[in-house]
């Protein structure tokens, strides 16, 4: 019996991150997680920093993922985002640096808006060391 899987498609800015069939994957939506198998009905959602989770063929490597959007159709799921890492692309010393710099800044400000920025830089830098410290699965 050959198992249907989805495609999934990552996009960026500047690259096509993935484009290949996988099992299931997990996102992060602004309002939880949603897992995607073949067959799912048709859906967009809104991504939130975090990670997502990619299910192939008895394995599973997570990617850093910096918000978004998902659209689920006819078994592709389409994932446009700023910015999508893998563990290996990750510099886990930069992500503590930026984070504890982060950190620093946040207690010292008090205009709201730079305050907003500041805390999506360190959710960035959370979600990449949290990805960074996983094992590295090959494609």
């Amino acid at each position: 019996m050959v198992k249907k899987k989805v495609h999934l498609k990552i996009i960026t800015p500047t690259e096509i991150k993935v484009d290949q069939k996988v099992d299931m994957v997990i996102i992060r939506c602004i309002d939880g997680d949603m897992g995607i198998r073949h067959g799912h009905e048709p859906q967009s959602a809104a991504l939130d920093y975090g990670i997502m989770r990619v299910m192939d063929g008895g394995k599973e490597r997570p990617i850093a993922i910096c918000g978004g959007i998902a659209e689920i159709k006819d078994n592709l799921l389409t994932v446009i985002t700023n910015e999508a890492e893998w563990p290996e692309d990750i510099d886990r010393a930069q992500a503590q640096i930026d984070r504890d710099h982060v950190e620093k800044r946040l207690q010292e400000m008090t205009d709201d808006i730079e305050i907003r920025r500041s805390q999506i830089l360190l959710r960035r830098s959370l979600v990449q060391i949290e990805v960074s410290s996983y094992p590295f699965v090959k494609k």
